[in-house]
């Protein structure tokens, strides 16, 4: 495992996906996130870990492809992105909508 401090754990998630895909896998105890290109699964597992208090028993990663993107005549890309899918421990939840 990369030795990183605590602070720089927290800015590896970049934010929870909610599409409908991600919300059947919360019944499986599965959440899904976006991450950083550079995170590695040690470190996304930290900082899952760190961030929000609970035991994280898998995590799965994918790098999804680059998609171009047009503005009129000229063709770029999008920034690329990793998502990790992240299993938790029986018993351990992540409140993605709280009560208002």
């Amino acid at each position: 495992m990369t030795e990183t401090k605590e602070r720089d754990l927290i800015d590896l998630v970049r934010n929870p996906v909610i599409t409908e895909k991600a919300t059947i896998l919360l019944e499986e105890n599965k959440y899904v996130f976006d991450v950083a290109k550079k995170a590695t699964k040690p470190d996304i597992k930290a900082a899952i870990e760190t961030l929000f208090d609970v035991t994280v028993t898998k995590v799965n990663v994918q790098n999804l492809p680059r998609k171009k993107r047009r503005m009129g005549r000229f063709i770029g890309h999008k920034p690329q992105y990793k998502r990790a899918i992240v299993t938790l421990a029986e018993g351990d939840s992540i409140t993605l909508f709280p009560e208002v």
